[in-house]
């Protein structure tokens, strides 16, 4: 694929605020999340009071992650993850937009889908909000809240309800949104991103608790040149990927409301745009106005910009 960058493209990624003047330090913070890290994922349910519910078996896995600033403007940095596995494979991961005084959130509702939501100028100010996004791109969860630079440690932590966890979304139909506590912390080693989560059954009437869990995903440095796979993938494949962000940015700005179907003709939405991916990585030439219809065409099978009616649990996991 040739490769063609472009900083306005880069630029364009990221909301524009004239107004906000994002302290260095706080931007410093987020910008430490960034190296090469063994990682460890821990997972651990902890109690629940719902009627005859047992407690899973805890889960834990570990990899090699490059986190890296991918684009960066005065008032927001983007942030991309990319997973290494098996010592040679490499896994677009997830990816978070840290945006000062941001006033627009996609708030998650339930079963794939967001409502927009809006903050004042007065809940916005001195605050960041981290918006996560799927491996594919597609939204996540948005959460809001300030840095505490404190007696030596230096966190962020919101709260945001979140679809299912991918270690859970295929095997569990008994709960239907994630209630999360998010806790960034950044330390000597790294940093930690600390999780006290509540899985709700949402219905029409309201939301119950099934089960209370606690997360620990620690981000240990290693020298950058273990992930030097991951530099090079990135290299091949950015600029498609940097297409499908302008593509979601366009949807989300041209929506109040967006749900995305779990699944069209049995295929997934990242296993299409990965396939996409793929045949422009391997074309001789890259046309992004191209890229960018076929990403289009791709994301539309998938969205509805209509609330789906209530269901049961286990209906909305079938959809």
């Amino acid at each position: 694929m040739k490769k063609l960058y472009s900083a306005a493209l880069l630029y364009a990624l990221l909301p524009l605020n004239l107004s906000a003047q994002a302290p260095q330090n706080e931007k410093s913070y987020i910008k430490r999340m960034c190296g090469c890290y063994e990682v460890e994922f821990k997972y651990t349910e902890t109690f629940s009071d719902a009627d005859g519910y047992e407690l899973k078996e805890p889960y834990s896995a570990r990899g090699l992650e490059w986190i890296f600033v991918d684009a960066e403007a005065q008032d927001s940095i983007i942030l991309q993850h990319l997973l290494i596995v098996g010592g040679d494979r490499i896994i677009k991961h997830w990816r978070q937009d840290w945006i000062y005084e941001n006033q627009e959130l996609l708030s998650y509702q339930r079963n794939l889908e967001w409502a927009k939501t809006r903050l004042s100028l007065k809940e916005a100010k001195g605050t960041w909000s981290q918006k996560v996004y799927q491996v594919d791109d597609s939204p996540r969860y948005e959460g809001n809240a300030t840095w505490i630079d404190v007696d030596g440690k230096i966190y962020w932590e919101s709260q945001v309800a979140a679809p299912l966890p991918r270690r859970e979304f295929t095997k569990r139909d008994d709960y239907n949104v994630m209630l999360r506590n998010n806790k960034h912390k950044i330390t000597k080693e790294g940093h930690v991103h600390e999780l006290d989560n509540a899985k709700l059954i949402r219905t029409e009437a309201g939301d119950s608790v099934l089960v209370w869990e606690k997360g620990l995903n620690s981000y240990r440095k290693v020298d950058d040149s273990r992930c030097e796979l991951a530099q090079a993938w990135w290299e091949e494949n950015k600029i498609f990927w940097q297409d499908v962000r302008l593509v979601w940015a366009e949807v989300i700005d041209q929506n109040e409301y967006i749900n995305l179907a779990r699944s069209v003709e049995g295929l997934k939405l990242y296993s299409r745009l990965f396939d996409l991916g793929d045949k422009w990585v391997a074309a001789e030439s890259y046309d992004s106005e191209e890229a960018k219809k076929e990403i289009r065409e791709i994301i539309a099978l998938y969205l509805s910009d209509q609330p789906s009616s209530w269901v049961t649990v286990a209906n909305e996991s079938a959809q």
